[in-house]
């Protein structure tokens, strides 16, 4: 038997791929997104698509068929440097409409709701160098860090409130095939792929030093979809990424090896405003308490990228 799943943010990156997970297994899906950042055509075929501005109270009238088992919220902007450009709209776009969907969480009876929150709660994390770890005092840097660390509180009230079983699961940098490759201010890989795939010369802001954790997105799309009706989850937030650090100057050359192109040229700027110099995930709470860890090596992900974009 199906049952009904609203994926918000549907048209977007890790949306789409959540969205045809979830139709390939049969179930009926509805995405709701404004298309601020998404597109259209990234909605996969066979979802129900609203067009909805999620954080304009009015608005959700238009969801009040769709009766869901559970909702998988990732709509919003994930760009800590956009959200340094207009604060205020990252706080509508991410904060506003995640308390906007809890209430209509509670108005429809919908007792499930997974969030997608960030490895930006944790700023430069506890220690330098240091795996960041779940137990770790959250210290955001940038304005989208701040505004997902508040909505991780908020969905824990809507829980121990109204009896909403949140779950919010802190994604490091996720990549793979249909990110936005025009937006060129969220997404390390996608960025520097860009740049390498369809420009005269790569642009690196920062040092070649900071490191990341670069998840592939099946990996995250199983811990988001596996995750719906496992009661381990709730209540709780939990690192996803690989456990595994990667310099930029290491993802530079392994994206120059993929690609084919070893001598192309590279120039370095200025960094950007609230960027952390590094960042890795502390695993073994997911892997503990759910199960789940990264499966996909980090050439292996590049190459299937690339693929896709050829």
């Amino acid at each position: 038997m199906s049952d009904t799943y609203l994926v918000t943010g549907g048209a977007g990156f890790i949306g789409s791929h959540t969205a045809k997970r979830l139709l390939d297994a049969g179930h009926r899906v509805v995405v709701a997104d404004n298309l601020l950042t998404g597109d259209k055509e990234n909605v996969p075929e066979g979802a129900e698509f609203m067009l909805i501005d999620l954080a304009e109270r009015d608005e959700y009238i238009l969801l009040d068929d769709v009766k869901p088992k559970a909702i998988i919220h990732l709509a919003g902007q994930s760009s800590g440097e956009i959200s340094h450009e207009n604060p205020t709209n990252d706080l509508a776009i991410n904060t506003r409409a995640t308390i906007l969907m809890g209430e209509w969480a509670c108005r429809q009876g919908c007792d499930r709701l997974i969030y997608s929150s960030s490895v930006s709660v944790y700023g430069d994390g506890a220690a330098p160098g240091a795996p960041m770890s779940e137990d770790d005092p959250p210290a955001p840097r940038s304005f989208y860090g701040c505004g997902k660390l508040a909505s991780e509180h908020y969905l824990k009230v809507f829980q121990s409130s109204y009896g909403i079983n949140c779950t919010s699961f802190r994604l490091f940098n996720v990549y793979g095939p249909g990110q936005n490759m025009r937006n060129m201010k969220q997404g390390m890989v996608s960025i520097y792929l860009s740049y390498v795939l369809y420009r005269d010369s790569l642009l690196v802001k920062g040092s070649m030093d900071r490191y990341r954790d670069l998840v592939y997105i099946s990996d995250v799309v199983d811990i988001l979809v596996g995750s719906i009706g496992d009661e381990r989850s709730f209540g709780g937030a939990f690192n996803v990424g690989t456990g595994r650090k990667t310099t930029v100057r290491e993802l530079v050359s392994l994206i120059l090896k993929v690609a084919g192109k070893p001598d192309f040229p590279m120039e370095q700027g200025e960094g950007t405003p609230g960027d952390s110099f590094g960042s890795v995930a502390n695993v073994s709470c997911a892997k503990g308490k759910l199960g789940w860890e990264a499966k996909v090596s980090l050439e292996d992900g590049l190459r299937e990228m690339v693929e896709a974009c050829r």
